[in-house]
């Protein structure tokens, strides 16, 4: 596949929140990042449309894909014949995504420190107050099992994890985390809380794409380990706070969304009541 200008500027239209038919990208990476749920596929009529609802996740996974899809107004200027020849070769020389990543694995973070095993080596993690730890080798990487997991969806919640400790000790008493970010989005996070005994838990936003994210890609893989962080006061949050144009850019999509698990149900049927969601970010330093 080589990077044409028509591909880039489908590319832009999805980052610019438009909507794209299906039928012009057709790529096996395009239905790797529809089953991520990074690019969400509808139907309208007899047409089949492809559009984006986290713009951070798309352009995130769109650098992994490729090093020329890391900006995609510049590499559009490169297209249009706005760049030297030479920059040109040396931006679009490679005609096929890569198969191997740059960066497998996944970031963690924790506010007490945990002793941890990896590569057969045992070592403590504790990342001062601004940082994180980057494990490649995510395979040899194990925690001791009553370590709660944390998943945090949205990157600035997982940097400021000490403003939100009250939430997570409040909801998940008497346990000591190991937050990990959903950041860079691949299958190594999943992969590796399939292969180890820790209880998970998911906090991401308070919407019906949120919802469907930790449905479809962690509990449906380890349902007996996994839960959603409900605070008790997300129905208050939602009626004052909640965000109703959230809800409609959603609601045509995940209207249908429903759950065998009681507490995430009532969160659906709250988020249907008042017809709005909330960011998770609401919970930071409060």
């Amino acid at each position: 596949m080589k990077i044409t200008e028509a591909l880039i500027n489908k590319l832009i239209a999805l980052r610019d929140g438009e909507s794209v038919a299906a039928s012009s990208l057709k790529y096996d990476w395009v239905d790797e990042l529809i089953s991520e749920h990074v690019i969400i596929s509808s139907s309208r009529g007899s047409k089949r449309l492809l559009s984006v609802l986290d713009k951070d996740a798309f352009l995130v996974s769109l650098a992994q894909l490729h090093e020329g899809l890391d900006d995609l107004d510049r590499m559009l200027s490169f297209c249009q014949g706005e760049a030297l020849r030479a920059e040109q070769a040396a931006q679009t020389g490679n005609s096929k995504l890569r198969t191997n990543r740059s960066f497998p694995g996944f970031l963690v973070n924790c506010y007490e420190p945990i002793e941890c095993n990896i590569n057969d080596s045992v070592t403590i993690l504790s990342p001062v107050e601004g940082s994180g730890i980057f494990v490649f080798d995510w395979k040899k990487f194990s925690i001791p099992e009553d370590v709660v997991v944390v998943g945090i969806e949205n990157p600035e919640n997982f940097r400021f994890i000490r403003s939100q400790r009250y939430l997570f000790e409040a909801n998940i008493p008497n346990k000591r985390f190991l937050f990990v970010s959903r950041y860079p989005q691949s299958k190594d996070l999943r992969d590796w809380l399939v292969g180890i005994p820790n209880h998970y838990v998911h906090f991401g936003d308070f919407d019906l794409a949120g919802i469907r994210i930790f449905l479809t890609e962690f509990n449906q893989h380890i349902p007996d380990r996994s839960s959603l962080l409900i605070p008790s006061d997300i129905e208050d949050r939602l009626s004052r706070l909640g965000s109703s144009e959230r809800f409609t850019d959603q609601y045509n999509n995940f209207k249908n969304l429903h759950s065998d698990i009681h507490e995430i149900e009532e969160l659906i049927s709250l988020i249907m009541k008042y017809h709005r969601c909330y960011d998770q970010e609401g919970y930071i330093g409060n």
